[in-house]
């Protein structure tokens, strides 16, 4: 201690995180706040660009621009990357609103390939790469908690914390857990919304308990504790500011 001061070890000193959909939004923000914690990162993400502006941002181990759904791809990235890595982290493009009479067939499947077969493609991936104790960490959401969303999200919602709690089984002693956001004010929010994003967030500070809209960087500090936090696996974490409460 000096001045007062007092000093702390950061907690992912020595570490290294693999952020998948790492160049926005609740990624980056994770992977900032992670580096901040003494961590290396390695960014992923489908958009060249974003990816090499972000890791140079961050001071990145390294980067990779590819779509993840390209498991071919995926599975090279994997094995190319150098042992061990501690903790992976996928956040997705976002839920596929349709209902039935409108649904498009083509994008539903590529939603299906996203938030299903995705987060089986990367756990059998990371077998032998992540040390024990590390953790895989799913972003998933809580939109499809009520019937009106559509099939495919409500499916979904209600799905990933099942799959979660089997591979936090099967790939033991690495950690499996889930994070579902309510809204987040990011980029894919204000894409998805478009000039509605105002409303919502003035109707979100005026309604939840917590009187404020959730960000990204609310989702990146429970990503990090659960990081370190080597007691949770098999969990699923709300984080929405109690939404539920004021929108059922």
């Amino acid at each position: 201690m000096s001045g007062g001061v007092v000093s702390r070890e950061r907690e992912l000193a020595g570490q290294t995180v693999v952020v998948i959909g790492g160049s926005s939004g609740i990624g980056l923000e994770t992977a900032r706040q992670a580096r901040f914690e003494g961590a290396e990162v390695v960014l992923v993400g489908r958009n060249a660009e974003r990816v090499e502006n972000a890791a140079r941002e961050l001071g990145a181990l390294s980067s990779a621009a590819f779509d993840a759904t390209d498991f071919e791809r995926l599975g090279r990235f994997f094995a190319e990357l150098p042992t061990p890595i501690d903790h992976v982290m996928v956040t997705g493009p976002g839920p596929y609103y349709a209902r039935l009479a409108e649904m498009d067939f083509a994008a539903a499947r590529r939603n299906v390939e996203e938030k299903f077969w995705l987060p089986l493609q990367i756990a059998r991936c990371i077998a032998g790469k992540v040390r024990p104790g590390g953790t895989l960490l799913f972003i998933g959401g809580t939109g499809g908690r009520r019937p009106s969303g559509g099939a495919l999200i409500v499916t979904f919602t209600a799905g990933l914390p099942a799959l979660v709690k089997s591979l936090a089984l099967e790939l033991a002693p690495i950690r499996v857990n889930l994070i579902a956001p309510g809204f987040v004010d990011t980029p894919l929010s204000a894409s998805i919304l478009g000039e509605g994003l105002d409303a919502r967030r003035e109707q979100l500070r005026t309604t939840l308990p917590i009187r404020r809209v959730v960000g990204p960087a609310d989702v990146a500090a429970l990503a990090v504790h659960l990081m370190t936090n080597t007691a949770i696996t098999g969990a699923t974490y709300d984080i929405n500011g109690r939404q539920q409460l004021v929108e059922e």
